[in-house]
């Protein structure tokens, strides 16, 4: 090993002081853990499928956006009562975040359950969110969708519905 060290030191005109020196400050950095799940209180809900946590790592609270479901606009017919049921069963809990990537916004894409249930499969299920569609592919809660629809519940109660999606292209988003 030191010897592959070495020579990648001559190969790029480093000596081997400085290679071990850069190794060395660079270590801490790289072992630092990235977790993909974390637990946090709920600090604000933003709107139905969007909500700020604070993990009990410490820190400030962090935007999590809740993987696989999309909720009306706040501005959209039923956004306000999404949001306020969303608020209602997570507000000042502490919930378990799976993060699965982070958004063009920066936001954690994540799974967030409390009491180990899952809370975006509970939104669609209850008829507060549609199971996300993503350039066709079948959506996660595709099925509790089609039973909140035949069942009536929540948004699924009004005659025309509007996906956010379309909303948006259509008026633009609220903010």
């Amino acid at each position: 090993m030191k010897k592959r060290v070495e020579a990648a030191g001559r190969r790029c005109g480093w000596p081997l002081s400085g290679l071990v020196l850069l190794a060395a400050l660079a270590l801490p950095v790289l072992a630092q853990p990235h977790p993909s799940s974390w637990q946090g209180t709920v600090t604000h809900v933003s709107d139905g499928d969007t909500l700020w946590v604070r993990p009990q790592r410490g820190g400030a609270p962090q935007s999590v956006r809740i993987d696989a479901v999309d909720a009306p606009e706040l501005c959209q017919a039923y956004g306000e009562t999404a949001r306020a049921a969303l608020a209602g069963r997570v507000l000042g809990q502490t919930v378990r975040i799976h993060i699965r990537r982070h958004d063009d916004y920066g936001r954690a894409l994540a799974r967030v359950s409390l009491h180990g249930q899952d809370i975006g499969r509970w939104l669609v299920s209850q008829g507060h969110a549609w199971a996300y569609r993503y350039r066709g592919r079948a959506a996660a809660y595709a099925k509790l969708e089609a039973q909140a629809r035949s069942q009536r519940l929540g948004l699924f109660r009004m005659a025309r519905a509007e996906q956010p999606y379309e909303f948006r292209r259509r008026h633009g988003s609220c903010h």
